[in-house]
């Protein structure tokens, strides 16, 4: 057994999985809940007799992508106010913040009745969710050297793909069983169970009376230069390259991820190409493939990443490298739209699913890698609003994409942009290196 007085950090990362499983599971109750017929019908204000025509459904896509963007124009400015927030009055109070905000959000879904009350309630969840990264990224800093953070990252974000599990086993049964109300209710009532946790367990490791001396030394190898102390605003942050490197990975890479999210269930219920439909009944199964195998990337590049550094491999090149193998294992996801099986629909979009979770346990690293501990949040909360940006825009379009031209041209975007991403980010930033007190001083306040 290890020694865990001197690996409580590892404790942490398990309470940020765990947070993180509860904030996907209370966003995705609406992918699954979306297909339920009854659902539907309220949603168009049909009675239970009026059957819903093909125009009605088509109409309730176009509408419920608008619903998507909703929530993400939502998330975007959560994340630019969550991470100015949590950089100020510390991770432990902000992060209490998020999930106080997005557990009351995910319960009120379960009240509305219309399409526009569903806008309303899927903003608020949108500005409560959008604290979870910057709190999580955050807290890696502050408990982890460098060598480990993109191991830690890609453990904690695991719990995006096992929230998605949970919520494809559970929320088809719940919602034939109890209806689809009772769905939001018991998903949105999990995150006050998280918050009594991370109230009970979080403290900076410095303050933590469970962290001995050895691993208090162990976390803060890592010498960082002489940096002010002041807080650093967003339009400053915005000056420096490694900002934006961070940023075009998560704008470019993030919306496609999001996309994964909010159409792949209509896309094996309502995909012409493939042999086989699937239903609340049964479209369970092959989500629990798909982020099972999401969860193996997300931890896998995460491991890889570190283990190269542990090798003796510049962070650079540890980064960008796996990064690169991510983009690669992305790129036959095009075929997805083309092929009549399910069976290799489902395997080309774990692959890439996988992929782009490896990808995202790397590029949050940037956050931490080339800025002060005291900017992590702000930086994280700037590269997650132009992540979500970037999701509106393609929620935006996504649904007229759909119903005109079928998914190809969405897998097709899908497919090429993280090599694009990658090759940005290099021309941004050839070395990573982390800021210095001589390039703050010349941006200026």
């Amino acid at each position: 057994m290890p020694n865990l007085s001197g690996n409580y950090r590892w404790r942490i990362v398990l309470l940020l999985f765990f947070a993180t499983t509860i904030n996907y599971i209370d966003r995705q109750v609406l992918s699954f809940t979306m297909i339920d017929e009854t659902f539907r019908q309220e949603m168009m204000g049909k009675t239970g007799e009026e059957a819903l025509t093909e125009s009605d459904l088509d109409q309730f896509k176009v509408l419920y992508s608008y619903i998507d963007t909703v929530f993400k124009v939502a998330y975007a400015l959560g994340f630019l106010l969550t991470g100015w927030l949590i950089d100020r009055v510390g991770t432990k109070r902000g992060f209490s913040i998020s999930i106080v905000v997005w557990s009351i959000a995910g319960v009120l879904n379960a009240f509305i009745g219309s399409l526009r009350g569903l806008s309303m309630v899927r903003f608020m969840l949108g500005i409560g969710e959008a604290g979870n990264f910057p709190s999580a990224i955050k807290s890696v800093a502050e408990w982890f050297p460098k060598k480990e953070r993109s191991f830690a990252a890609g453990l904690f974000n695991a719990g995006t793909n096992v929230g998605i599990i949970v919520t494809a086993a559970l929320i088809p049964w719940l919602t034939l069983q109890f209806g689809w109300r009772f769905s939001f209710i018991a998903t949105g009532l999990l995150g006050f169970l998280v918050l009594i946790a991370w109230l009970k367990i979080y403290r900076r490791p410095e303050e933590h009376p469970q962290v001995s001396r050895a691993e208090l030394a162990y976390i803060q190898q890592d010498k960082e230069e002489d940096i002010p102390e002041e807080k650093l605003s967003w339009w400053r942050l915005l000056g420096f390259r490694q900002t934006w490197a961070f940023i075009v990975g998560k704008f470019m890479c993030d919306p496609i991820w999001w996309f994964y999210l909010s159409w792949l269930p209509d896309f094996f219920n309502s995909s012409e190409s493939l042999d086989q439909r699937l239903d609340l009944k049964n479209v369970g199964l092959p989500f629990l493939v798909i982020y099972i195998v999401s969860d193996g990337g997300s931890v896998l590049f995460g491991w890889l990443s570190s283990k190269f550094i542990q090798l003796g491999w510049s962070a650079n090149r540890a980064r960008k490298i796996t990064m690169l193998i991510c983009a690669l294992c992305v790129t036959p996801i095009f075929f997805a739209a083309q092929t009549s099986s399910i069976y290799v629909a489902i395997a080309l979009i774990s692959l890439a699913t996988a992929a782009h979770q490896g990808w995202s346990a790397n590029i949050y690293t940037f956050a931490s890698d080339l800025f002060p501990k005291s900017a992590v949040a702000s930086v994280t909360g700037i590269g997650g609003m132009f992540g979500a940006m970037g999701g509106i825009l393609l929620a935006a379009v996504a649904g007229n994409i759909r119903v005109s031209f079928g998914y190809l041209p969405l897998f097709i975007i899908a497919s090429s942009t993280y090599l694009i991403a990658l090759a940005i980010i290099h021309l941004l930033s050839p070395t990573l290196e982390p800021v210095t007190k001589k390039e703050l001083d010349s941006i200026g306040v």
